[in-house]
């Protein structure tokens, strides 16, 4: 789900407004966590209940502060989270959840899980979650670790172009304590929220293509190779690859028999992304473009290209 931070016209509080609402993915038959954990939210950052969307009138009071802290937050084993245009991504996430003896975590309307935010934490410009809640194991009487996801479906609108980049990682606890999130009738004063960010988050990518043809093949031996390409990656908002332009390239070539690839050059992609370029016949080989990538785009590289040299 995408959620936008919006200034609430009544109190100035924050709201989160979710403007696109879980898709198929999410059961039907079994209430969503993700509409649990963010209509928490939305209570908890609104002063009165004219100051966030999706809670109906009959809500009343606010949640109480939760007794439970969040550490250790490891976020896709710290590497960087490629998102294309359709596949869903599953992006995993451990943490410490300490909490107080009085907090019990196997309640069966007890949700805690990770998310990711873009923007500041009390502003995000973009959060996204886990389709189910995290498990925990306890260690101790107030100390458990915890494994989640975060699950992205790039298809389903829930990324912008600008959202590519740095992001940060939070995590969240709600007891509704006989509660029903369902409902149009809850009592938020019985319900208590932990939520805590500012956590470190690898960047979030627009995944990356990138092809190569060397001609003529085969070739005899001093004569021209033509190299050509394309660098593209994903735009979120038409659900179509683009080219990357004005990037720098490296054309590599592997001796036959070889494993290691040597830089021959570096040159840029055009304003479509396109490469092209020439180098001199010597050897049979393969030749591939490389692209080091950027904090918007992963780096890839292209599958080498054999050409026979005569």
């Amino acid at each position: 789900m995408r959620i936008r931070a919006t200034v609430a016209a009544v109190s100035g509080a924050l709201a989160l407004t979710a403007f696109a609402v879980p898709g198929a993915h999410a059961a039907d038959s079994a209430p969503s966590y993700r509409a649990g954990v963010t209509k928490a939210q939305e209570a908890a950052h609104a002063d009165g209940k004219a100051a966030f969307s999706t809670s109906a009138a009959a809500d009343t009071g606010t949640p109480y502060a939760l007794d439970a802290t969040f550490s250790n937050i490891k976020v896709n084993g710290g590497k960087a989270i490629a998102v294309g245009i359709s596949n869903h991504v599953t992006v995993p996430v451990t943490y410490t959840m300490t909490h107080g003896a009085d907090v019990d975590i196997d309640a069966a309307d007890f949700l805690t899980g990770p998310y990711i935010y873009k923007g500041s934490f009390d502003m995000p410009d973009n959060m996204l979650f886990g389709d189910d809640a995290a498990t925990c194991t306890a260690t101790s009487s107030t100390v458990a670790t915890c494994k989640g996801d975060i699950d992205i479906y790039p298809a389903e609108g829930e990324l912008l172009n600008s959202d590519a980049g740095t992001w940060h990682a939070a995590a969240l606890a709600v007891a509704y304590n006989g509660e029903d999130w369902t409902s149009d009738d809850i009592n938020w004063d019985n319900v208590g929220i932990a939520d805590q960010g500012g956590f470190t988050s690898p960047n979030v990518q627009r995944y990356s293509k990138l092809t190569v043809n060397a001609s003529p093949e085969p070739v005899k031996k001093g004569k021209t190779i033509t190299v050509t390409g394309k660098l593209s990656r994903a735009n979120w908002e038409d659900n179509l690859y683009h080219g990357y332009t004005g990037q720098s390239v490296q054309l590599q070539f592997r001796k036959k028999g070889s494993d290691t690839y040597t830089t021959l050059k570096t040159i840029k992609t055009d304003s479509t992304g396109n490469l092209k370029t020439t180098t001199t016949a010597s050897v049979d080989g393969y030749y591939r473009y490389s692209f080091a990538g950027t904090s918007t785009t992963p780096a890839v590289k292209a599958t080498g290209d054999f050409v026979d040299v005569q």
